[in-house]
């Protein structure tokens, strides 16, 4: 077991520890590309981590953040450690990430069941049936497996031992307002930076699901949901979408041993949105440490590692 979560002294608040790991140099992990098709003329870039393993050694599929990928600094120090364990990794790039483009009017989205289903059972068609499958998700990818684990109930543990959402948001109408105000907004514009050219470009091949006239250069994340999002993936309007996407409804059908990891001085998912005992099942064990950013954990002397949340996670799916 993993000690509680401290933060550094040198390293005081939420923002500082959500920005901070992204200047934290990172060691070289090995990848294999594998480009893999889906079932309705798209793609998908898995990364799959490059590196010696033990026999019967389990899977750890990583289902990333918001325009996150295998190159986002939680990745990066995840995979270090499985090399290191002997375990096996795969980051999954959601659609349009991971430096391809998608194909089909469809991209990716915080209550994205149906793709992490789709991206599970690719994993598994590759390595076979005996192998385990530890699944873990990080902001976007830990809400969309959330959604995913509690839709499924019992039947997620056939597919999965184990699973953990780190710094998922539960209640998408809080978090999403919140991201939308004050300092918050500098978040925000890091992810429409490279969201908004998507959408056009999506819009000029696609223009019968996003009409290219209507487009333009969106400032809130919910301009972007209500203009891009929403209709994309079959929601109404912003509101619909963050409502029906929300996952915390669903905790309390889990049936797969989760860790539900959240900081409560991450910036932009408020602690007073987050689950509480009686939001879960028996089976989920929630740990909300005061400090850690959004997705941030950084640990040691100054400038820090990265080492505390995958040895965590580890401690967590070792439990089998």
């Amino acid at each position: 077991m993993a000690d509680p979560y401290r933060a550094p002294a040198w390293l005081p608040g939420g923002h500082a520890q959500t920005i901070w790991p992204w200047f934290v140099s990172q060691p070289a992990v090995r990848w294999r590309r594998e480009i893999v098709p889906t079932t309705d003329g798209d793609q998908w870039a898995f990364d799959w981590l490059d590196a010696p393993s033990h026999d019967h050694a389990p899977v750890v599929v990583l289902f990333h953040g918001l325009e996150g990928g295998a190159t986002s600094p939680y990745a990066v120090a995840l995979m270090e450690a499985l090399a290191e364990a002997g375990w096996n990794g795969v980051v999954p790039h959601f659609r349009g990430c991971g430096g391809l483009d998608n194909r089909r009017p469809r991209a990716y989205h915080l209550g994205d069941h149906e793709e992490v289903e789709a991206m599970l059972a690719a994993v598994r068609e590759r390595i076979g049936p005996d192998t385990t499958i530890h699944a873990a998700g990080v902001s976007l990818g830990g809400s969309a497996l959330l959604n995913w684990l509690g839709r499924e109930g019992a039947r997620a543990a056939a597919k999965v031992g184990r699973a953990a959402a780190i710094s998922a948001p539960h209640d998408i109408v809080a978090a999403g307002h919140s991201i939308d105000r004050g300092a918050n907004r500098f978040y925000g514009y890091v992810f429409l930076r490279t969201m908004n050219p998507k959408a056009r470009m999506l819009a000029k091949r696609h223009p019968d699901v996003l009409d290219p006239a209507n487009l333009r250069r969106y400032t809130t994340m919910y301009a972007f949901d209500d203009a891009v999002t929403a209709p994309l993936h079959g929601y109404t309007s912003t509101t619909d979408y963050w409502t029906r996407a929300s996952s915390k409804p669903w905790l309390r059908h889990i049936e797969v041993p989760t860790l539900i990891l959240n900081a409560r001085n991450d910036p932009f998912v408020p602690a007073d949105s987050l689950a509480r005992a009686g939001d879960v099942s028996a089976v989920v064990e929630l740990e909300q440490p005061t400090q850690g950013g959004h997705a941030g954990f950084v640990t040691g002397p100054w400038p820090g590692r990265l080492a505390w949340l995958p040895q965590r996670l580890l401690a967590w799916f070792g439990q089998v």
